[in-house]
C-alpha cells in the first residue's frame, strides 16, 4: 500500500523501483516523468516539486507533450512575418526540422538531440548557412516554448550555432565597377552604377519609382524593396527596420547616367517603375544574373557578384570622412532600435559624402585612357 506523506507518495513497483505521486495545482494526480532507483530518490523529487508548487513554478507537463510539427507550425503561423520569411521558415520547419523532430514531443528534445541533428546536417551535405539558419530558426521556437512555460530551458545551447560564416567577398574597383556598366545592356547601366556608388541593394533598386528619384536634387529614396518568393510571386515590403528607408545622395560622375536612363527606359508617371525589362516587365534576379555574367566576362572582371557592388559603396564612402552613424545612414544598416538614430540622417552630409565618393571616381576615371587617350565619359 502507498505511504501516506505530508506531499505526493511513494509506492514500490513490482520491478523494486519506485513510483511518486502528487497532486497538482490543477486538481489531477500526476505520476513523476520517470521511476526512481530507491525511495530516497523519490523521496527527493517529490520534495523538488513541492519547492516548484510553492514558488510559482510548477509547470503542466501534458503541455509540453505537443509534437513539435504542430507547435512549430502554428508558430509561424501566428507571426506577423513578411511574405518571404514567412516562405522561408515554412521551407526551414518543413525540410530541415520537421523530419527529425516532427514528431517529438517539445518536451522530448533534448541538447544531445539538437547537437546530433545539426551534426547529421552537415554531415549530410547541406550548406553550412541553411544549418545555421535552421538552428536560429529552432532555437527561437524553443524560446518561445520556455516562454510558454512548456520547458523549463531551451535545448538549442550551442555556442554560435546559429552565426553564419561568409568568406569576405571581393571588392569591384571603380574602374571595374564602370567597366562592367559599359558592357551590359544600356538599359541596366543605371542600375549597376547605383548599386556601386549609392549602395543600394537589388530589391531596393528594382522597388524604385520614378518619385523616388530627384534629378534636380541628386538624390534617391528608397522606401522600400521588391521581394521575390520561391513561387516567382513579387512583393513590394517596407525595409526590415526604420533605417533602411533613406534618401540617398548621387554622386555627380554617375548623375548623367541617371539622367540619361530615366529619359530613355523608366516607365512614365510619378508611380512609373524605374527599371524595367525589355519587354516591359519587372526585372527578375535570375534573367538578370545570365546578363550580369556575360557582361563581367565581356569586362574581364572576374569572381565579383552583384551583390558585392554594394561592397565597393561601403568600402569608398568610408574612405570619406564619414563617421559610423552616417556610414549606416547611407547604406541602410541599423535595427529598430538604432534606426530611430540612423533614419533622421542629414541631407546635406549626405550631399558631402557622395562628393566625396564623386572625387574618387573622377580620379579613378581620369586614369582610364578613352578611345582618344582621353579619360572615358560617364554618360555614353
Amino acid at each position: 500500500m502507498a505511504k501516506r506523506r505530508p506531499f505526493g507518495r511513494v509506492r514500490k513497483l513490482p520491478s523494486g523501483r519506485y513510483q511518486a505521486r502528487y497532486r497538482g495545482p490543477d486538481g489531477l494526480d500526476r505520476p513523476a516523468p520517470e521511476t526512481f532507483r530507491t525511495k530516497r530518490e523519490a523521496d527527493d523529487w517529490l520534495a523538488d516539486m513541492q519547492t516548484e508548487l510553492r514558488q510559482g513554478d510548477w509547470r503542466d507537463p501534458d503541455a509540453a507533450k505537443v509534437p513539435f510539427q504542430k507547435y512549430a507550425e502554428a508558430w509561424v503561423a501566428e507571426r506577423p512575418l513578411a511574405l518571404s520569411t514567412a516562405e522561408l521558415y515554412g521551407i526551414l520547419v518543413r525540410v530541415h526540422l520537421v523530419p527529425t523532430f516532427g514528431r517529438l514531443a517539445i518536451a522530448d528534445i533534448t541538447p544531445a538531440a539538437v547537437r546530433t541533428w545539426r551534426r547529421a546536417r552537415l554531415d549530410a551535405g547541406v550548406g553550412p548557412t541553411t544549418v545555421a539558419k535552421a538552428y536560429a530558426l529552432l532555437r527561437t521556437i524553443m524560446g518561445t516554448a520556455v516562454s510558454d512555460e512548456l520547458i523549463r530551458r531551451n535545448p538549442c545551447q550551442i555556442k554560435n550555432g546559429g552565426t553564419v560564416h561568409t568568406p569576405e567577398r571581393p571588392t569591384a574597383s571603380i574602374l571595374e565597377a564602370f567597366a562592367i556598366a559599359e558592357a551590359g545592356q544600356a538599359r541596366y547601366r543605371a542600375l549597376v552604377l547605383l548599386a556601386a556608388f549609392c549602395g543600394l541593394r537589388w530589391g531596393e533598386l528594382i522597388g524604385l519609382r520614378r518619385q523616388d528619384v530627384d534629378l534636380d536634387a541628386g538624390m534617391i529614396r528608397v522606401r522600400g524593396s521588391m521581394s521575390e518568393l520561391n513561387s516567382g510571386q513579387r512583393v513590394y515590403k517596407a525595409p526590415k527596420s526604420e533605417a533602411g528607408k533613406r534618401t540617398v545622395a548621387i554622386p555627380s560622375s554617375v548623375l548623367p547616367v541617371i539622367v540619361r536612363h530615366m529619359k530613355q527606359y523608366a516607365e512614365r508617371g510619378a508611380d512609373g517603375r524605374v527599371f524595367v525589362g525589355a519587354k516591359g516587365a519587372t526585372p527578375r534576379r535570375n534573367h538578370f544574373n545570365l546578363l550580369w555574367h556575360k557582361a563581367c566576362t565581356a569586362a574581364g572582371v572576374k569572381g565579383i557578384r552583384f551583390h558585392d557592388l554594394r561592397h565597393t559603396g561601403n568600402t569608398l564612402a568610408s574612405h570619406t570622412s564619414a563617421n559610423t552613424r552616417e556610414l549606416m545612414t547611407r547604406l541602410g544598416h541599423g535595427s529598430s532600435r538604432a534606426a530611430l538614430i540612423y533614419q533622421h540622417g542629414n541631407q546635406e552630409r549626405e550631399r558631402e559624402i557622395a562628393a566625396a565618393v564623386d572625387e574618387m571616381i573622377v580620379k579613378a576615371l581620369k586614369r582610364r585612357p578613352g578611345p582618344n587617350g582621353h579619360a572615358g565619359g560617364t554618360d555614353g
